[in-house]
């Protein structure tokens, strides 16, 4: 039984540190231009 609470004490670790990932690349801008890498890829100006 304290193995259970043990993984999900991991588990809500590792989900909150991915959340804190996934807001930390919204601010710093990662989704911003979604389409701009695909068509630089293809039209070379």
């Amino acid at each position: 039984m304290t193995i259970l609470f043990a993984l999900m004490a991991i588990s809500l670790c590792l989900g909150a540190l991915g959340l804190v990932g996934f807001l930390w690349s919204l601010r710093s801008g990662q989704y911003e231009d979604l389409e701009g890498a695909a068509h630089r890829v293809l039209f070379d100006d």
